[in-house]
């Protein structure tokens, strides 16, 4: 992993230019916050190819399902608060329903947002969307992950929801990383506990592996960039080979990641599932780490929970 810090939010403003160059049906429809949302450079380079309908965002998935009527490839791009709850009743009648091909691109997700507070910290958004028929959800973990990701969902036929962070997080992978929609890669291997993580968690769930090898605990570790649909087959293979899962996200403990894993370990059954995240509370003005130490998304936390599970 990579001393490198850069935000994934400025991963989804590099793809989506180079993206809308090679194919002119891709369009941005912007909510007046390009600026904080990455996509200035494409308005510059691609204007024919931006639509900026003012903070509106109800207004622009309306938009974006006619664009997608017309066989264009339409982006919404908000804040992660806006671009789930706010828009949330068109994204289930005006695009999920009719199942049409329209990606809302969210910056701002989890607590990323810190100093804006509350209002801004985007904690139910992943779990609310996952529950929408035909949607698709994505977190990528870091700037390549971004690129590659927004690429995928490009390409995809249908809904999907792509959440990135304001804030910069280290790189994990290189330009040359392969991602496939719906399936988790594999970041470490390990027989004694399993660690599935998404997001600006993923890096905090590998120093945590790190800090349990050194302990003589072995940490199998997945990257689930895909919340839905989720990859059975990885959650499978942690339940056969550890049958101790920890699932680290900065989203809601209700509804997110954690839950998404528990429903198929319920199903299967053989594994203990330990969830860590918000912890069912809103956030607050506060520097981001802060916020995570609060719920209890650290290293420190991370390596105590995998300790007592593995009995060490």
């Amino acid at each position: 992993m990579s001393e490198v810090k850069k935000a994934t939010r400025d991963g989804f403003g590099d793809e989506i230019v180079e993206l809308g160059k090679k194919d002119n049906d891709i369009y941005v429809v912007d909510v007046d916050i390009g600026k904080s949302c990455k996509t200035g450079q494409f308005r510059a380079e691609l204007p024919e190819q931006y639509l900026n309908v003012g903070i509106a965002e109800q207004n622009a998935a309306g938009v974006a399902a006619g664009l997608a009527t017309c066989g264009k490839i339409p982006f919404v791009v908000t804040y992660a608060v806006f671009g789930s709850l706010r828009m949330c009743e068109m994204i289930r009648q005006e695009i999920c329903y009719p199942k049409l091909n329209v990606k809302i691109a969210c910056s701002h997700g989890g607590v990323t947002p810190a100093n804006d507070g509350a209002s801004h910290q985007s904690i139910e958004d992943m779990g609310v969307l996952r529950t929408i028929p035909n949607m698709t959800v994505i977190m990528p973990a870091d700037y390549y992950a971004a690129r590659k990701l927004v690429k995928a969902a490009a390409e995809f036929d249908g809904p999907v929801y792509l959440r990135f962070t304001r804030d910069a997080v280290p790189v994990i992978y290189d330009e040359n990383a392969e991602f496939e929609i719906g399936k988790a890669n594999k970041l470490r291997e390990g027989s004694d506990v399993s660690i599935i993580a998404n997001g600006d968690t993923v890096s905090i769930a590998l120093k945590a592996a790190q800090e349990l090898a050194a302990q003589g605990v072995e940490a199998k570790v997945f990257d689930m960039h895909t919340i839905k649909p989720l990859d059975k087959d990885a959650v499978m293979e942690c339940i056969r080979d550890t049958g101790k899962i920890i699932t680290v996200e900065d989203h809601n403990i209700m509804n997110g990641l954690g839950s998404a894993v528990s429903e198929i370990a319920a199903e299967e059954g053989n594994t203990v599932v330990r969830r860590i995240g918000i912890q069912d509370q809103f956030g607050q003005s506060a520097p981001y780490e802060r916020l995570l130490a609060i719920n209890g998304i650290t290293v420190e936390h991370i390596v105590e929970t995998a300790k007592k599970l593995a009995g060490k």
